[in-house]
């Protein structure tokens, strides 16, 4: 069993591609067991073990199953995407066992995100494990990966300074939009969304005390409980394009398939303010903002690789807590890669113990017809032992005989190490017959 990670993320996919393959937490499942059927071959009907991670960063399919697997993956997740599997190629990437558990750790310790050390990546990819557990994708190799990748994860955030290094979107937001209005508290600010991370720009921005804020999600319920933390106004999802010109920002982040805030309903609303700017974040994958807003004058506009762009990070300090943060992941790696080795050879272990308990149970079948015949115990025992003794070295035995001059000497020293271990006897040499 080995194991491989199919993905595409914020540095190998723009933007737009990304949207693509963009997964809500609810089709994780459903999504997982379309790739079983796809997978799923005659030795292995339950198809393999797999997980999917998809944020706005990155959608990413992570497999324990053989390397021949890959090619079929790679097609299954261009169709999810609805595009070719040269052009997916061209922006996935295919990592393999120890380098596709390093990706995992890295992913987890926020290593690999856009801002470098964000705490919302590990949350995400438990929510994944989750889903693909309830999907019965879940099998012990996968277990192990996750398992280990938030175990290193928590190191790195308790044995360095990852996590004080970490700029989130939402405090870049408000820092961009404090660049724009001259006094945050006279701003009107609008939350399209209720999730994490409407959650956390909410957070940030009600820290500066702006004049008033609002969300607006497609669940009034879930939009006032979110707005009751804030001292915020719940207002319909409907009722977005007509109210859009009272406020001067708006923030975006919705599993919508579909942009929410389209070209027309900004330019009317930016009439309705005589043309007073508007700053708008779009953090969703799929945008909830359709680009061509962008190109409108008194907007300004910004998407999730706008913000990381623009996210600062301290120099020396940064670069420490990473290589520290590296050198942990490191060491996890080799020991799931040496766990995985241990684990290829457990069905040949398994096929061995079964061999000797039948070969033993053979030999002690015919010993106890023996000794109800009346056989002497110690010529009973004697054939016993020589029994066992010859059914374990005749197929070595058969091996030395029939190897050719190239092989023998290696097969010979192979024997000497498994068979002679601690002994005074040389290594075989010659003819195995006339050693033997």
């Amino acid at each position: 069993m080995s194991v491989f990670t199919l993905g595409l993320n914020h540095t190998t996919a723009p933007l737009d591609l990304r949207g693509r393959f963009a997964l809500s937490l609810e089709q994780l499942a459903p999504t997982l067991q379309t790739l079983r059927q796809r997978l799923v071959q005659p030795e292995r009907p339950h198809g393999p073990e797999a997980a999917i991670l998809s944020t706005c960063n990155r959608t990413e399919l992570y497999c324990a199953a053989g390397p021949q697997l890959v090619r079929p993956a790679l097609e299954w997740l261009a169709g999810v995407g609805g595009i070719g599997v040269d052009a997916l190629s061209d922006h996935a990437y295919v990592l393999e066992d120890g380098a596709a558990a390093r990706h995992a750790f890295r992913v987890a310790s926020g290593l690999d995100s856009m801002v470098l050390g964000e705490p919302q990546i590990l949350g995400q990819m438990k929510l994944a494990v989750r889903e693909a557990d309830a999907a019965g994708m879940l099998g012990s190799t996968l277990h192990q990966l996750f398992q280990r990748s938030f175990a290193v994860a928590k190191e790195v955030r308790t044995s360095t300074e990852i996590g004080a290094h970490s700029i989130s979107m939402a405090a870049a937001a408000v820092r961009l939009a404090a660049q724009l209005f001259e006094d945050l508290r006279e701003i009107r600010v609008l939350f399209v969304g209720a999730g994490e991370m409407i959650e956390l720009a909410a957070t940030h921005f009600a820290a500066r005390a702006p004049a008033r804020m609002a969300v607006a999600n497609r669940t009034l319920e879930r939009g006032e409980k979110l707005a009751t933390r804030f001292g915020a106004e719940a207002i319909r999802l409907a009722d977005l394009p007509a109210r859009l010109h009272e406020f001067d920002v708006v923030v975006s982040c919705t599993a919508s398939s579909l942009p929410l805030i389209g070209l027309g309903a900004v330019e009317r609303a930016l009439k309705l303010r005589r043309h007073r700017p508007m700053f708008m974040v779009d953090l969703a994958v799929p945008r909830d903002i359709e680009p061509e807003v962008a190109q409108l004058d008194d907007i300004y506009l910004y998407t999730v690789d706008d913000l990381a762009a623009i996210v600062q990070n301290g120099g020396e300090k940064r670069q420490a807590a990473v290589a520290q943060a590296e050198a942990i992941i490191e060491t996890g790696v080799q020991s799931f890669v040496h766990w995985l080795g241990e684990r290829g050879s457990v069905p040949l272990i398994q096929a061995l113990q079964a061999q000797v308990d039948a070969w033993r149970g053979n030999e002690l079948a015919r010993a106890q017809k023996l000794l109800a015949r009346g056989a002497r115990v110690e010529d009973v025992l004697d054939m016993l032992s020589k029994g066992l003794a010859q059914k374990m070295l005749h197929g070595t035995l058969a091996e030395l005989h029939a190897a050719d001059p190239a092989q023998r000497e290696q097969l010979a020293a192979t024997v000497s190490r498994l068979f002679l271990r601690g002994s005074a006897a040389a290594p075989l040499r010659g003819a195995p017959g006339d050693a033997l």
